[in-house]
C-alpha cells in the first residue's frame, strides 16, 4: 500500500536535541571538554557583566559559537546564524533549546566583541592547556616556538598617508597606482585597519597584516600560549621570550626555534632566561649564533625534528578554519581570534590524545 505524502506534525514531543546528535559524533567529546574548561572560568565570567539590567547572551554560548564558526569555516556571522536556525547538531553544541530564538547577527556580534575585549580568549587557552595538564598530556620543560603572518581584513588601497585629508567621494572601486611611491608604516597607515602593518617576509609580497606567535610543548604538539602583535622584524623573538617567560616554575626548560631566531642577541636573553635554546643554525654567508655546547647534545635534533610539529596548527588555522586573512579588525580583536583558534587546534586534537592515553 503507498503511504500518504502528508506532514503531520505532533501537538507534544518528547525528543531532546541530544537525540538528534549521533553517540560517536566528534562533536560530543569537544563539547565535554569546552564545557569542563569554561565551568573554571565562571569566576572571570561573573566580573565582566554587572547584576543588574538587562540579561546579555550567555557568554558560554558565545565562545561555543564562535568554535562552531572556526570548526566548520562559516565565513560570517548572519551566516552562523542562519545555521543555528535550523541546524539541530549546533543548536545543541551551543546550548540553545529547538524553540528558542537566535539571535540577530548584529546583536551578536556586539556581544562577542564586548566578550573579546577582555582577554576572555587568552583564559580559555589557558583553560584548555589545563585540561591536557591534568591528564598528563603536555611537557612542561621541552618547548617550540614560531610564527606566522595573518593577513588583515584591509585592503592597499586603504593603506594611505597618515596626513592625507579625508577623501570626499569619488568612484568606489577606482583603480589604485602605487607606481613610484614610497610607502612606509612610519608615514602611511591603513584606513579600515589602523593596526595593521605592510610587511614582507620571505620572497612574497607585502601584504597588510598582524604577526601570530604560538608556543608548543614537545610531548603532545598542543599550543600552550599564543600571542599577536604588530607585524615587525624583531616581533617573534619579542613574544618568544615573552611567551617563555610567563611560564611558572624555574626549571631549564629548551626552546625548538628556526633559522629566523639564529641572532647572538636572542641567543643571550634566552641563557639568561634559563632556557636552552635549540635554534636551526644560519650560516648562510654568517656564523650561527649556536655552536658545539648546544648541537652535540641528543636533544638538540630531536627539538628541531618536532619543531615542525607547530606549522599544522597554522595550516589547520589558515585552510579548515578559514583564517587565512582575519575577518575582525583591530588588534585586541585579532589577537582573540587568533587565540580561541589556537585552542579550537588543541580541542580537535585532545580526543584522540585522550583515547590513546587510555588505551596504553
Amino acid at each position: 500500500m503507498r503511504g500518504a505524502d502528508i506532514t503531520q506534525e505532533s501537538l507534544f514531543t518528547t525528543a531532546t536535541l541530544a537525540n538528534f546528535v549521533p553517540q560517536n559524533h566528534p562533536l560530543r567529546e569537544i563539547r565535554a571538554l569546552v564545557d569542563e574548561a569554561l565551568g573554571r572560568m565562571n569566576s572571570l565570567f561573573s566580573t565582566l557583566y554587572p547584576e543588574t539590567g538587562r540579561a546579555s547572551i550567555a557568554p558560554e554560548k558565545l565562545l561555543r559559537a564562535q568554535l562552531l564558526q572556526l570548526f566548520y569555516s562559516i565565513r560570517s556571522e548572519r551566516l552562523l546564524m542562519e545555521q543555528l536556525q535550523y541546524n539541530l547538531l549546533f543548536r545543541w553544541f551551543v546550548g540553545i533549546a529547538i524553540d528558542e530564538t537566535v539571535w540577530d547577527h548584529s546583536v551578536f556580534s556586539k556581544n562577542r566583541d564586548r566578550l573579546n575585549g577582555n582577554e576572555v580568549a587568552a583564559e580559555f587557552l589557558r583553560e584548555v592547556a589545563v585540561l591536557a595538564q591534568k591528564r598528563n598530556l603536555m611537557s612542561d620543560e621541552h618547548f617550540s616556538v614560531d610564527g606566522t603572518l595573518l593577513q588583515a581584513w584591509a585592503s592597499h588601497k586603504s593603506f594611505r598617508p597618515k596626513d592625507e585629508p579625508p577623501s570626499g567621494g569619488g568612484q568606489r572601486n577606482e583603480p589604485a597606482d602605487f607606481r613610484g611611491q614610497a610607502r612606509k608604516n612610519d608615514t602611511h597607515a591603513s584606513t579600515s585597519d589602523p593596526d595593521a602593518r605592510l610587511y614582507r617576509k620571505g620572497n612574497t609580497g607585502a601584504q597588510l597584516c598582524y604577526q601570530g606567535h604560538v608556543l608548543m610543548e614537545n610531548r603532545s604538539g598542543l599550543v600552550r600560549d599564543a600571542r599577536l602583535t604588530h607585524a615587525g622584524g624583531h616581533g617573534e623573538r619579542d613574544a618568544a621570550l615573552a611567551m617563555v617567560k610567563a611560564l611558572l616554575g624555574r626549571r631549564r626548560r629548551t626552546l625548538g626555534m628556526d633559522k629566523g631566531y639564529d641572532s647572538a642577541g636572542f641567543v643571550a636573553d634566552c641563557r639568561a632566561a634559563g632556557v636552552t635554546p635549540h635554534v636551526a643554525q644560519n650560516t648562510s654567508n654568517r656564523r650561527s649564533a649556536i655552536d658545539g655546547r648546544t648541537t652535540r647534545h641528543s636533544g638538540y635534533a630531536v627539538s628541531l625534528k618536532i619543531r615542525a610539529w607547530i606549522e599544522t596548527h597554522f595550516g589547520w588555522m589558515k585552510s579548515a578554519a578559514g583564517l587565512r586573512q582575519a575577518k575582525q579588525r583591530g588588534l585586541d580583536q585579532v589577537e582573540a581570534l587568533f587565540q580561541l583558534a589556537m585552542a579550537a587546534s588543541n580541542l580537535v586534537r585532545l580526543p584522540k590524545l585522550i583515547a590513546a592515553g587510555a588505551t596504553l
